[in-house]
């Protein structure tokens, strides 16, 4: 998502600071940081707490971007806060953000594991045809939601994205991925 949004913005993704690879920019009037980890995901407090404290940047302020198995492959949900959902990325960002659960999330399914198919494995494996063209077009959806948030702020757009989103998990929901 990070780097389909950089390219999208003709933001550059040059620079490693605080264990992630960083860029910085505007759209439209407004400037953004964008930070990709790169610790492994369990681990992802460690860059993305150090940041937003170098940064001063209060938690309202930041959108962490993390895959959720709760939703089919493809959908897209925008929170403005909640728990980690037994998510050990977000876990490490809580604790890095002293426990406080009040950022912003946009949620990317990748559906569910295959019958009894181990987790662990389900989320290291590459994504098959039908699920990498779902994971493609969220990504630009995804593009044009962080566009939305950034020029209609976080309620407006997540009211209007999450009931697109809602339709596009209904048809979804049943489906193979």
């Amino acid at each position: 998502m990070i780097d389909a949004f950089a390219e999208s913005q003709g933001i550059s993704m040059n620079t490693v600071h605080c264990k992630a690879t960083f860029g910085q920019g505007f759209v439209g009037d407004a400037p953004v940081l964008l930070a990709k980890p790169q610790t492994y995901m369990n681990l992802s407090g460690e860059s993305t707490g150090p940041l937003a404290a170098y940064y001063k940047l209060p938690l309202n302020r930041v959108l962490v971007f993390h895959d959720d198995m709760g939703l089919p492959c493809g959908v897209l949900r925008l929170r403005h806060n909640g728990g980690h959902g037994g998510h050990n990325g977000l876990k490490s960002v809580m604790n890095n953000f002293r426990g406080n659960r009040e950022f912003a999330r946009l949620r990317i399914g990748i559906g569910r594991p295959p019958g009894q198919m181990d987790p662990k494995a389900f989320l290291l494996q590459k994504f098959n045809a039908i699920a990498r063209e779902r994971i493609d077009t969220a990504l630009q959806e995804g593009v044009e939601v962080l566009k939305l948030l950034l020029s209609k702020g976080l309620t407006e757009s997540a009211r209007h994205f999450n009931t697109i989103q809602k339709y596009k998990h209904i048809r979804l929901q049943n489906m193979p991925a």
